[in-house]
């Protein structure tokens, strides 16, 4: 590749030779300044390509309702590939004409080039954390005896696949420390194979089990019992809908078609089930969903044969877990008659719910989790979505203060077996530190690292309290640069959720820090239908009052604009998945209150999501179009795609997805943007971007997540009137920096180097050329293979905090968190959570 003759050869000699060393403020400098207009260099709305609309309808409860783009739920027709790479190349072609733009991708580059570890698990007298470097697509798996020595590398997924989209998933170490049991995901998509590792010898074995979905993997003796789904048809695989899980049990050795089947049930499609074993592997733990909330639960005595499946929780009214077993007794956490939660100890010959008892009563906080550290237990709770935490006996007796640096949140790996406990604190300007302790000494820092010429000391987080419509009150984390003026025209990302219980709770992303250093604020308001507050928070955000969470989101807005922090427009809406829906809910019944908007991966269909892969199992939060007029009503009142109006000037909009998305299927995108290009105003761009090789967040490679950052926070910062200028010099060395990192290829054990944006551009070299590929008539304009159903609904039918790491979204913010968040404790239930 040649350079630019800008520099001599000994300038471009002494940059390669100390460029790793420049701090990045030497290398770009910025002028920053927020202006009531766009910048003139504003690129035009561009031209659309043509889409075609077919004649599919459905008639809900006499209501008859137009679906024009229902050939998108075929993921595999040749019209469908042409349209995307079309839609793609007129957002690459947009995004190319902010000046900044490659400008920021470096700096998020160069921000997010720091060390970051996961929270150790001690096993067998052997420590299991992941490491990444700095650079690397996905973190590695380590094993060490002491943390003065050397690890030694258990799995590195980097060298899985080239594009850095292979990322391990799920871990288990077996009881006698010999064997490692782990789970690799490709392309981003929720399936997932297991392979198994021998540690003495660090040989692969020849087991492989296939069509893993929302499992754990739980070690009894020589094998491990886990969950999985039959395998779908062939060029089904990430459209079919998930079904009929069933739970086996494989040893070591045997071919998985020899696995003894555990547990299913014929008679209920949607149900999802999921094995646990307790340390001393003496029980094995059955869980049973239906949906995102609440679980039966089960248990068997692995020692006795022929033992009975005992009955611990019976129904789906509350959601209880297994936090250990002592002398006999179970300890769970649960949320039964406690909406907030409790620690119960439970006696197996009378596992009944009234016979249970009190270990840690119920607060005003949420329990959050609860974790054993030897004989003792070590309990947080979530105080206005930020941790505090204490240690307490077995009879419930508060031994001891956790203490914690901050307004942040926790996460606690211990087990019975040592008093050694190790907990992990994060903010939104403090990157994961890992503390370890042992007994009731102080805890010490294990890991604590940050990005070069990063000081959080230049940040600060408030928790500021806003009213909401029918006058609840919510709290809302504003972060900033200290000393920033808050004179209404600061550009501001509104990132919220709202939804299946899932707590937003402080995290630090890399890419944010950037936006922040840019003069942006980030607020996030904690909405009704997450879990802050318990149960009942929960549920005032779901079915028939959902729109309590819009409601809460938009007066959220409201509230940043009265109180000076910015303008309608200077503000900009982000949320992925259901905060996808929430940003697509709340941009089309308020399109005045925002200039920007980018959902990613979100729900956007709400009279189809169910009919697609796990779609089944959120109706718990959403009822469905198919239960009664009142619910498809109400869901058809707010669903962001059939509220699209004609000539409404909507906010630009940047919508995210990825092709190998299993959870909410890209045809939920694909349709949102389709409609507002043929109905909304004209002011505004309305983009699309489709990753290849991605799916719902878990898993993509930080070479993907930094590139997705810089479209959109450039995108967002234009859109708000940022303007970033640069000098023609450090133009000139920001380009030979780009050069320079697409045209190194370092070693596998070095840091993975960032790829471009994966272009569909193949063959569209512009925006009219792309458009021509997209007029082809579809292959189908009834359903993706061509059959209905008496319902509309097609035979077959299109396929993401989460796992259990994901649970809290983290995953789908899309925004390049760096938290530690692959940490490999147990998973205890795993639910299809979005």
């Amino acid at each position: 590749m040649r350079l630019k003759p800008l520099f001599t050869n000994l300038t471009i000699l002494h940059i390669l030779t100390n460029l790793s060393f420049l701090p990045i403020f030497f290398l770009l400098t910025f002028n920053v300044a927020a202006q009531d207009e766009p910048p003139r260099s504003m690129p035009p709305v561009p031209r659309y390509p043509r889409t075609n609309q077919g004649q599919e309808r459905d008639d809900y409860f006499t209501t008859v309702v137009r679906d024009p783009y229902r050939w998108m739920e075929s993921d595999r027709s040749s019209q469908l590939e042409n349209w995307i790479r079309a839609q793609n190349t007129i957002t690459k072609k947009y995004l190319e004409q902010i000046p900044y733009r490659r400008l920021l991708r470096n700096e998020i580059r160069a921000r997010s080039n720091y060390p970051r570890y996961s929270i150790p698990v001690k096993k067998n007298d052997h420590y299991f954390y992941s490491h990444n470097s700095g650079l690397q697509n996905q973190s590695v798996l380590y094993m060490c005896q002491s943390f003065n020595e050397e690890p030694v590398k258990l799995i590195d997924p980097n060298q899985m696949s080239e594009d850095g989209t292979s990322s391990l998933g799920t871990v288990a170490i077996s009881k006698d420390g010999r064997y490692l049991a782990w789970a690799l995901s490709r392309a981003g998509s929720d399936w997932q194979e297991v392979s198994f590792t021998d540690m003495t010898t660090g040989e692969q074995l020849e087991d492989v089990l296939k069509w893993l979905k929302f499992s754990n993997i739980a070690w009894f003796e020589d094998g491990i019992f886990y969950s999985r789904y039959d395998e779908p048809k062939q060029g089904k695989e990430l459209v079919a809908r998930n079904e009929f899980q069933k739970v086996y049990y494989h040893k070591l050795g045997e071919p998985q078609e020899k696995d003894r089947l555990v547990f299913q049930n014929v008679d209920e499609a949607q149900r999802n089930f999921t094995a646990e074993v307790d340390e001393e592997e003496n029980w094995l733990f059955l869980y049973e969903t239906e949906s995102t909330y609440g679980n039966c639960l089960y248990a068997q005595n692995l020692r006795e044969q022929d033992a009975p499946l005992i009955t611990i929780f019976p129904d789906f009214s509350a959601e209880t877990t297994l936090v250990t077993v002592k002398d006999g007794k179970f300890y769970l956490k649960t949320d039964y008659q406690a909406p907030n939660g409790r620690l119960v100890e439970v006696d197996p010959s009378h596992p009944e719910p009234q016979n249970w008892k009190d270990i840690l009563a119920e607060r005003d906080s949420l329990l959050e989790n609860v974790t054993r550290t030897g004989d003792r237990l070590l309990a947080t709770w979530l105080v206005d979505a930020s941790s505090s935490g204490a240690f307490f006996d077995f009879s419930g007796k508060e031994l001891q203060q956790l203490q914690l640096p901050g307004l942040g949140v926790c996460s606690v790996s211990g087990s019975g077996a040592s008093d050694e406990y190790f907990f992990s604190f994060t903010s939104y300007t403090q990157p994961g530190i890992i503390y370890r302790g042992t007994g009731t000494a102080p805890p010490d820092v294990l890991f604590n690292t940050l990005p070069k010429d990063y000081n959080s000391g230049d940040y600060e987080t408030t928790r500021v309290w806003f009213t909401s419509k029918d006058g609840t009150r919510c709290p809302m984390f504003i972060t900033m640069r200290k000393g920033l003026d808050r004179n209404g025209t600061n550009p501001t990302l509104l990132y919220g959720y709202g939804g299946f219980n899932i707590c937003m709770k402080p995290s630090f992303s890399a890419p944010r820090t950037v936006f922040l250093d840019h003069g942006g604020i980030l607020a996030v308001p904690i909405l009704r239908g997450g879990g802050e507050y318990g149960k009942s928070w929960h549920e005032a955000g779901t079915k028939l009052q959902k729109q309590n969470v819009f409601d809460d989101c938009i007066a959220a807005a409201e509230y940043l604009i009265a109180e000076k922090y910015t303008s309608n427009q200077h503000l900009a809406i982000h949320g992925g998945s259901n905060g996808g829906l929430l940003v697509g809910a709340v941009m089309t019944q308020r399109p005045d209150l925002f200039k920007a908007a980018v959902p990613v991966v979100g729900v956007l269909d709400m009279l189809r999501y169910q009919k697609f892969t796990i779609g089944w199992a959120w109706a718990d939060d959403y009822g469905t179009s198919d239960d009664n007029r009142e619910m498809f009503e109400y869901l058809y009142a707010y669903s962001p795609l059939h509220n699209v109006k004609k000539g409404v000037e909507y906010p630009a909009t940047l919508a995210i997805t990825g092709d190998h998305d299993d959870r909410v299927v890209p045809a939920h995108s694909y349709k949102f943007i389709a409609t507002l290009q043929a109905n909304g105003g004209r002011a505004n761009p309305y983009l699309l971007r489709v990753d290849t090789r991605t799916g719902h967040g878990r898993g993509k490679p930080l070479s993907k997540i930094i590139d997705e950052s810089a479209d959109m926070f450039s995108f967002i910062l234009f859109q708000l009137g940022a303007s970033i200028e640069t000098s023609f010099e450090n133009r000139a060395i920001e380009e030979l920096v780009e050069q320079l990192t697409t045209a190194t290829k370092e070693n596998a054990d070095k840091p993975a180097e960032v790829k471009l944006f994966d272009e569909l551009t193949t063959n569209a070299t512009d925006a009219e050329e792309a458009g021509k590929l997209s007029q082809e008539p579809p292959d189908s304009i009834t359903n993706p293979d061509g059959n209905t159903s008496d319902d509309g609904e097609a035979s077959q039918e299109s396929a993401e905090t989460a796992d259990a790491e994901n649970h809290q979204e983290n995953s789908n913010d899309n925004s390049g968190q760096t938290d530690p968040s692959d940490e490999i404790k147990p998973i205890n239930v795993e639910q299809p959570e979005l």
